[in-house]
């Protein structure tokens, strides 16, 4: 009895560390979804990690994350009170997700994209979303809306 225990934690232990490793099918990722108090756009635009000034016309700040194993591409991203920001995320290395719980936002898989609007500055945490192994707990940045 101790032998089947002693197996099947071992089994869970391998793929609860195999989700750093592995990356999502890549049909799957090109579907962008968001939580339902986000609105759903498409992708951000590409080549910048984080825009502190909108386009003119008010067109959204873009964030685009990029997480590795254990950590997001940035230790902080800012963004203007009250202009919208749209939020993208890449996954660089392993399955992530990533979840701002103040703004509704949780992004779920490689190419997820949500806009919202902060209405209040501060400083608000960026945690990753989806159990990744060992380091997950720790896997946070930083948002700051000025």
């Amino acid at each position: 009895m101790k032998k089947i225990v002693a197996i099947l934690f071992g089994l869970t232990l391998i793929f609860a560390l195999a989700a750093c490793g592995s990356k999502p099918d890549a049909s799957a990722s090109k579907t962008p979804a968001s939580t339902s108090a986000a609105t759903s756009t498409p992708a951000a635009s590409a080549g910048a990690s984080a825009s502190a000034s909108p386009a003119a016309g008010g067109a959204a700040q873009a964030i685009n994350l990029t997480a590795t194993n254990f950590k997001f591409d940035q230790a902080e991203y800012k963004v203007k009170k009250g202009q919208p920001v749209t939020i993208s995320l890449k996954e660089g290395e392993g399955m992530h997700g990533a979840a701002i719980s103040e703004f509704k936002v949780n992004l779920k898989k490689d190419g997820d994209t949500a806009t919202f609007t902060p209405d209040k500055a501060g400083t608000y945490t960026i945690q990753c979303s989806i159990m990744c192994g060992a380091g997950h707990a720790n896997m946070k940045s930083t948002l700051i809306v000025e």
